[in-house]
């Protein structure tokens, strides 16, 4: 009877050992799920700022690529004004020497007409005159 009573107490004891590791397994059960839901709130917070931080850097980059564009939209235009402006320039000076040579052109036009009329008129007198001797001469070649 004794045996039995030593191995009720064992058997006790075991049972006493056995609830407390199930206790101190499921004790541990509950602080590794709590830990791992703290470990997942943090990576999800994490996340959630870097996705932040994230988006606040692309949206700075898209600004200072605007920013960047705008400004060499505004180069552009510069210097396409600035070209616009030396043509405009050099467009009115090729007008001007246009102009002084087609004026040079009409003087000279002016002065061939003049030099042609008196030249015409020369002939014309110069035609008189031949026609006056050759007159004369047939005269005097019939007298004579």
């Amino acid at each position: 009877m004794e045996e039995n009573m030593i191995i009720q107490a064992v058997l006790h004891a075991l049972e006493q050992h056995s609830d407390k590791i199930g206790s101190k397994m499921q004790e541990m059960e509950q602080r590794l799920h709590h830990e791992m839901q703290t470990m997942e709130q943090r990576l999800h917070h994490e996340m959630q700022t870097m996705e932040q931080r994230l988006r606040g850097e692309m949206q700075e980059m898209g600004q200072q690529l605007r920013n960047e564009m705008q400004e060499m939209g505004q180069q552009l235009r510069s210097e396409i004004h600035a070209v616009e402006t030396r043509l405009e320039a050099k467009i009115d000076a090729l007008r001007e020497e246009m102009h002084q040579i087609n004026q040079q052109l009409n003087e000279r036009i002016d002065r061939l007409e003049e030099e042609l009329t008196d030249t015409q008129t020369s002939v014309e007198v110069l035609t008189t005159k031949v026609l006056h001797h050759d007159r004369k001469l047939r005269q005097l070649a019939k007298q004579a």
